[in-house]
């Protein structure tokens, strides 16, 4: 009888040895999140803050040359003739809203990302869905003039714009030249 009893002691000795065992680890694990939670947080906080996150979401070019490898894109378009009729956002997100923002938050990472690890091409190049998205925002802002030059087919393919217009958006010089339209030179 007293082995019986002696054998649940021990049982519920280890019982509550393995409670307090999962109550520890289970501390240990809440605490290690929190505190990866809250770095993350704080870096993501710190570098938005630091990189003038905010301005990016405005309508203002000079948000963009918060990064400094964007001023002279930046200079190049305070020359250009589009300078007093087209913002960077005019010219390098959807008109579309959803696209827009879509287009916003993935330049915006992906720059990020390539600006702070110092990897991108110099001189800046664009991306192709880039410039697609430039090319559409050519056709919406020029479409009373365009459209008869649009091929009949949706689906076809037309010249692009900057082909002929390289210049308007960004005034040449032999830096950035090549990297409005690199294949069609």
């Amino acid at each position: 009888m007293a082995q019986h009893e002696n054998q649940r002691l021990q049982q519920r000795f280890r019982a509550r040895n393995r409670y307090a065992k999962a109550k520890i680890y289970a501390g240990l694990f809440s605490s290690f999140f929190a505190i990866l939670f809250g770095v993350v947080l704080g870096l993501g906080t710190f570098t938005f803050g630091y990189g003038k996150g905010a301005s990016y979401l405005s309508n203002d070019p000079k948000g963009c040359v918060n990064c400094h490898v964007m001023q002279e894109p930046y200079d190049t378009w305070q020359k250009s003739s589009h300078h007093d009729v087209a913002v960077c956002n005019d010219c390098h997100l959807s008109h579309d809203p959803i696209g827009k923002w879509v287009t916003k938050a993935d330049n915006g990472f992906f720059h990020s990302l390539a600006f702070t690890f110092n990897d991108y091409p110099d001189p800046l190049r664009i991306k192709p869905r880039n410039r697609r998205v430039t090319q559409h925002a050519c056709l919406h802002c020029h479409s009373d003039f365009v459209h008869n030059m649009l091929p009949a087919n949706q689906h076809s393919e037309t010249m692009s714009c900057v082909h002929c217009h390289a210049d308007v958006g960004h005034s040449l010089h032999s830096r950035v030249y090549p990297t409005l339209e690199p294949d069609s030179r």
